[in-house]
């Protein structure tokens, strides 16, 4: 999916990274850690909420708060501070939202509570070789994004954090404020939980 609006801050040659004005070159390595992060960023906070909109206000936010506080700090510390930032804020989501219902859909209906459009024409085209790969290829997205969503969001953090980011273990602590332990834990237990949802699906 394409974002629907700009996640990472536009800069116009300066901005202000913790009380101070940056220089070009840091300005421009904000940019680059922004700009490879953010779409991958959108996907969790997506996972997590289950609405777009929210996911965008919530990469947005952490994007914000990292440029403001952390903008100085050394470029290796971006990743484990930005997603620490991240997690933070998709729990507090978690706290002050409830996840909205999605029967609506199953009754014809999206979730403006307008009539969808025919179910018919969201079947792809299983008339070739490449529609049929396709086909398995979105059946298998749709059930991880299916599993993971059954996930309680301790372990979808510690899955999403370690299989996506590929951040280590200390890493993900970090992000999570939890224990190394804690982490271990947690992942264990997402794994062995997809694995048994995914079946066939499971890579």
């Amino acid at each position: 999916m394409a974002l629907s609006r700009g996640l990472t801050p536009a800069h116009s040659g300066q901005c202000f990274l913790g009380g101070r004005i940056s220089t070009l070159e840091e300005t421009r390595a904000l940019d680059r850690f922004l700009a490879g992060v953010e779409r991958r960023a959108f996907r969790m906070a997506q996972i997590a909420t289950g609405h777009d909109d929210e996911a965008l206000d919530l990469v947005q936010e952490a994007m914000l708060k990292l440029v403001e506080r952390y903008g100085t700090r050394d470029e290796a510390e971006w990743g484990p501070l930005f997603h620490r930032i991240l997690q933070s804020k998709i729990r507090d989501w978690y706290r002050r939202t409830k996840v909205r219902s999605r029967w609506r859909l199953w009754l014809g209906r999206d979730e403006t509570g307008e009539e969808a459009g025919d179910p018919l024409d969201a079947i792809a085209d299983t008339t070739t070789p490449l529609a049929d790969h396709q086909l398995k290829i979105k059946e298998a997205s749709s059930a991880l994004d299916a599993a993971l969503r059954t996930l309680p969001l301790r372990q979808q953090q510690a899955f999403l954090l370690r299989a996506w980011e590929e951040l280590d273990v200390a890493q993900t602590a970090a992000a999570m404020g939890c224990s190394e332990g804690s982490v271990k834990t947690h992942y264990f237990r997402a794994i062995h939980t997809l694995r048994t949802l995914l079946g066939n699906h499971w890579p």
